[in-house]
């Protein structure tokens, strides 16, 4: 169900940056030491909705047509699209439902809902989200925003690379070399490689839920297969990613990176402790890489931390080690 009506362009995602910027302020970008390198994290868990799916969410909600913002619209999201999507329909009157698994952290639930949109769940595992979504859509005559296979989420997510651009610049008087990003479907990614094309942009995905990582070997579109293992990281859980994304990633990555969930749990714990910042698992994928060496970083290389929603309990279970 992605939506295939246009690719996605730079100038689209300079369009949706400067629509953030109307808005919200840049996050900050945050040195800290890796590799014997200072490298730089970009903060977007600091967003209102506590991730940088905001981005997408807003570029994709403005510009659609009275009619449509009249129907509704409709996104599937284990929860950070999801509150992305209800935060941006709130703000501009329009009604959203938001398909969820029901193994969704409840932070992430109770805030979608807490937003004003329709929350139906659905199981991960057994249900076909895509067919739950299309049904909803049809039924409302509402616009399907998908989470990651969408021009304008893509556009809107790389805006955090023009952000990086800019502030990478004015600190260090350098040019951003390197990007990690937590990847899902990769809309993050592919925003980014849009946004500094001269920049190496390297998606980082938990063992096992690797979609891009294998797409990317093998230069064709791979799953992760029936029986994937289980992984902390649900906001980065994708089957598969979508030609739309494939297209970027496939001409602009050469390199990339798999953590394990020990990987992970780490990198929530050093950024707590040396940058004073909440980090769900999925929004760590990047972190982690950096930390267990899985990735070279210069003095130019800027890591995305993408999402803070975390329930207190799962994340006071890690910092106790």
């Amino acid at each position: 169900m992605e939506n295939t009506q246009r690719e996605p362009t730079r100038e689209g995602v300079i369009r949706a940056a400067e629509k953030i910027a109307a808005i919200l302020p840049p996050t900050p970008l945050l040195a800290f030491e890796a590799q014997g390198r200072t490298v730089y994290a970009k903060a977007d868990c600091l967003q209102p909705i506590g991730a940088f799916k905001i981005r997408g969410a807003w570029h994709r909600l403005t510009d659609l047509s009275d009619a449509e913002k009249a129907a509704g619209v409709v996104a599937v999201s284990s929860g950070n699209h999801a509150q992305g999507i209800a935060w941006a329909a709130r703000e501009l009157g329009i009604e959203a439902t938001i398909v969820m698994p029901e193994d969704a952290p409840r932070v992430k639930l109770e805030r979608t809902a807490s937003y004003g949109a329709r929350v139906v769940t659905y199981d991960r595992m057994t249900e076909n989200r895509e067919e739950i979504a299309k049904a909803l859509s049809e039924e409302k005559g509402a616009v399907y925003a998908h989470a990651y296979g969408d021009p304008w989420v893509i556009e809107g997510q790389g805006g955090a690379g023009i952000e990086i651009a800019d502030q990478m610049l004015a600190q260090t008087n350098r040019p951003v070399s390197r990007i990690l990003a937590c990847c899902g479907g990769g809309g993050l990614t592919a925003g980014l490689a849009l946004a500094c094309p001269d920049a190496s942009v390297i998606p980082c995905e938990p063992e096992g839920w690797d979609d891009v990582c294998r797409s990317l070997e093998t230069g064709e579109i791979q799953s992760v297969g029936d029986n994937p293992p289980p992984t902390a990281c649900d906001a980065i859980q994708t089957f598969r990613t979508f030609p739309i994304n494939f297209n970027v990633m496939k001409e602009h990555c050469r390199e990339w990176a798999r953590v394990s969930e020990e990987d992970i749990r780490n990198a929530q714990r050093f950024a707590f402790s040396h940058l004073r910042i909440v980090v769900e698992p999925g929004g760590a994928a990047a972190l982690a890489a950096v930390l267990a060496g899985k990735v070279e970083v210069d003095d130019a290389t800027a890591v995305m931390i993408t999402g803070g929603n975390v329930d207190a309990a799962s994340f006071a279970a890690v910092l106790q080690g």
